[in-house]
């Protein structure tokens, strides 16, 4: 058959976590096989759906780059239609009117617990004809009673169901409004979806959807049901294992291909593999080789994912993939005459798209904060006079490259007979204003000779204009 899937995400709050595994997964599925995906907005309560979490659904979705060939739908613009369906099934005799108040239901639980059976709805108004005055019906579908569901689900293999353990859903509220199980029934058959990957959650409907189904005489899907994600405590995933929203991975500085190999991971693997690229997701994933258990969703391993990803990324594309936190920044990336170098040199040392700008931070930057603790450990003694050499070498010095500006900083230690870090440290404060950098060789060369020179000046300046750091260093000279 020809695959359709759909991603039918409730507009209620952002695009977490999970919800976005299962539209990768569906998006894998269908581009694996050539299908078609539907993007549908499960709209109905309307109470909780807001039009900022619609937008939110389909910011997360373009971040991660996951397209989809047909949409999107709205539920709530689909309401004759599913009016029309109850009104077949009432006709057919697949669904009643239920006129059973509250405090009736009640009373009927209250019962089935004290004889100490499953609490459910006894089907009492399944062959009343009569309305009752004043009270305004529930639709409900007539479950079969004998027989059995089967669901021979991709993931989970062979489930059976007895009908016995079904009641009579619910199907249309007192307003008329449609309930959830009957709105993915029509939307599943009318959309010809005809694979219907979800989370586990859902597993308790499946049976009574294929009644529904069923009922109409329409096809029935092929169903996979994917495990839930659990926290490190093996709870289920949620804000109190950090961040779920998709945006908020964006905000941290993922990469969205890193997040999209981490999540294919969850669940679903490919013989000792880790890493893989979206185009090779697509050529090796299927659904039957995710795995029945709950995966573990591991901060640290995403981390580490997202480092190797960036470490691998062409630099001209990590640049446009981090031009978000630059300009958040205040830094405009394209402005720098040497941007390859300043991304390719800190890439490296960077977990995250956040780590690599604040690395890149003082390339860019011209007024630098001095960090008090690299002063008081590194700008003392003879510093000065150490910096007041290495200005006076730099400023004359031919061609300006790495392995020159290299030889320059170790003859300086030589001449003052002080260990490598005695010179490097100093010039490392002088010019990114902290103790951390890549290589001192390295970074003057991207930094350009005018800036380093300027930067030495500046702290020569500085350890003059401050007391307590002039009496740790005495540079003799100016």
């Amino acid at each position: 058959m020809a695959v359709r899937t759909r991603f039918p995400p409730s507009p209620t709050g952002f695009l977490h976590i999970g919800g976005a595994r299962t539209a990768l997964f569906n998006w894998l599925y269908t581009r694996r096989h050539k299908g078609r995906m539907v993007l549908r907005i499960e709209d109905t309560d309307r109470e909780r759906s807001t039009e900022e979490s619609v937008q939110a659904i389909f910011e997360g979705l373009e971040w991660l780059t996951l397209d989809y060939d047909e949409g999107p739908y709205y539920q709530t613009r689909r309401m004759n239609r599913y009016a029309e369906v109850i009104r077949q099934l009432l006709d057919s005799g697949w669904a009643y009117r239920c006129y059973c108040t509250k405090e009736e239901l009640e009373a009927m639980r209250e019962q089935q617990r004290a004889e100490g059976i499953k609490t459910r709805y006894d089907g009492r108004c399944r062959e009343r004809l009569q309305p009752e005055p004043g009270v305004d019906p529930v639709v409900r579908f007539k479950n079969p009673r004998d027989g059995c569901v089967v669901i021979d689900d991709l993931i989970r293999g062979r489930i059976v169901i007895g009908n016995n353990e079904l009641d009579d859903l619910i199907i249309a509220r007192s307003d008329g409004s449609p309930t959830y199980n009957l709105t993915v029934v029509v939307d599943d058959i009318d959309m010809e979806i005809s694979h219907v990957i979800r989370g586990d959650d859902h597993i308790n409907n499946t049976p009574r959807q294929i009644n529904i189904i069923k009922a109409l005489e329409a096809p029935l899907p092929v169903y996979a049901h994917v495990p839930m994600i659990l926290g490190p405590d093996g709870k289920r995933m949620s804000k109190r294992h950090g961040a779920v929203s998709v945006t908020e991975y964006r905000e941290q500085g993922f990469l969205p291909h890193a997040v999209l190999n981490y999540l294919a991971r969850l669940g679903w693997s490919h013989g000792d593999d880790e890493l893989f690229s979206v185009e090779q997701l697509v050529n090796l994933f299927d659904i039957d080789a995710v795995h029945r258990n709950p995966a573990v969703f591991d901060p640290e391993k995403l981390l580490w994912v997202n480092y190797e990803h960036i470490k691998a990324m062409p630099v001209g594309e990590l640049k446009e993939h981090a031009r978000f936190h630059f300009e958040k920044a205040g830094i405009d990336i394209d402005a720098q005459p040497h941007w390859r170098e300043i991304i390719d040199v800190n890439r490296e040392r960077s977990k995250t798209l956040v780590e690599l700008v604040d690395r890149s931070r003082f390339f860019c930057q011209d007024v630098l904060d001095y960090d008090p603790e690299a002063m008081k450990k590194h700008v003392r003694g003879n510093a000065g006079d150490i910096l007041l050499r290495l200005r006076d070498r730099f400023s004359e010095l031919e061609p300006w490259a790495a392995n020159a500006i290299h030889a320059q900083v170790h003859a300086v230690a030589g001449e003052f007979d002080v260990g490598l870090g005695k010179v490097a440290q100093p010039i490392r404060v002088a010019v990114t204003g902290a103790a951390v950098s890549p290589p001192i060789d390295e970074t003057l060369a991207i930094l350009g000779r005018e800036k380093t020179v300027e930067r030495l000046e500046r702290l020569l300046e500085h350890l003059k204009t401050d007391p307590a750091q002039a009496s740790a260093t005495q540079p003799r000279g100016s």
